[in-house]
């Protein structure tokens, strides 16, 4: 732990606000903006630094062969995309299986600039009976802030305004697609 606080805050510079309750185990949490693979790394040391197991998902093919061990160990779960399939409730399923699931998605989609958030998180959320966190990567400032933790009052296009009120200000890795 001494060696990713040392990156993290020393080499890196960022500094982390806010935490993930322990006695919370099961969310969605949404990491905006999302601009950059550099997202990856930043999340792998807030994920080590706040001490408790973050969960993603990846297709199941990647859940094959030796990097199996790696994924898992990762927090990463696997889900069937293939065409036809309810992904909201094949990953809601997840939640209802495990004791602690706290599942983390990019609720824009892509690394790209976009006007509008997917929805799959917020309905997940709701499907699995949980709540939504957010997270924001600042570069601007170098921050991760962990908001506290926002239950879905089942009004989306509300729900939205004040989940992406959390972000105003933000500057991810890439300016341009914030």
């Amino acid at each position: 732990m001494g060696f990713t606080k040392f990156l993290f805050y020393k080499v890196l510079g960022w500094k982390l606000v806010g935490a993930f309750s322990p006695e919370l185990k099961k969310s969605v949490i949404i990491v905006v903006p999302h601009t950059s693979w550099h997202d990856f790394y930043i999340g792998v040391f807030t994920r080590r630094l706040s001490k408790v197991p973050i969960n993603w998902i990846g297709k199941r093919e990647l859940f094959k062969g030796p990097l199996k061990w790696y994924f898992t160990w990762m927090g990463g779960a696997p889900i069937d995309r293939t065409p036809g399939q309810n992904k909201v409730e094949a990953i809601a399923t997840l939640f209802h299986e495990r004791e602690e699931f706290r599942l983390t998605l990019a609720p824009e989609g892509t690394r790209k600039r976009v006007s509008e958030w997917k929805t799959g998180y917020y309905y997940i959320a709701q499907a699995a009976n949980v709540p939504i966190i957010p997270v924001a990567f600042d570069y601007k400032t170098k921050t991760v802030v962990i908001h506290q933790p926002f239950y879905p009052s089942g009004d989306i296009s509300l729900d939205t305004v004040v989940l992406r009120s959390y972000y105003e200000g933000v500057v991810g890795k890439n300016p341009e697609y914030t």
